[in-house]
């Protein structure tokens, strides 16, 4: 196989893409990350990702829509949701339309690291 693995972050925080995005590149991850929904949107559907980090809180679509999005466009990408408004309820509805993570903000990298190792053997399991 030997592609990396396909990584698009969604978060309307720079702060978080800043923090993301140089760590993962450096695990040996391609990632893509946007700070508008809009855009991350027509980017999943012209491009189908392994796996997908989304804020749940945006402006324009938010989060739990664009998982959904994410999911009809391409059902075997893995999505991990982030949030500063975790509640039992967000957690569950997330799990419910297929996510394979959830993260409470502020996390560690560490957390969000293993996230996406756990998501990538999932894929890998998946593929056979």
């Amino acid at each position: 196989m030997g592609t990396k693995t396909s990584i698009l972050i969604l978060d309307d925080e720079p702060i978080v893409i800043k923090r993301l995005k140089p760590s993962l590149e450096k695990k040996g991850y391609e990632v893509e990350a946007f700070t508008d929904s809009r855009e991350a949107l027509a980017r999943v559907q012209e491009q189908a990702f392994d796996i997908v980090v989304t804020d749940l809180k945006m402006e324009g679509i938010d989060g739990m829509q664009f998982l959904e999005a994410v999911k009809e466009t391409s059902p075997e990408t893995e999505v991990i949701v982030i949030t500063g408004f975790a509640t039992m309820e967000t957690a569950r509805e997330s799990f419910r339309k297929g996510v394979s993570d959830f993260l409470a903000k502020p996390f560690k990298l560490g957390e969000i690291v293993e996230a996406i190792a756990k998501a990538e053997a999932e894929q890998k399991k998946k593929r056979g």
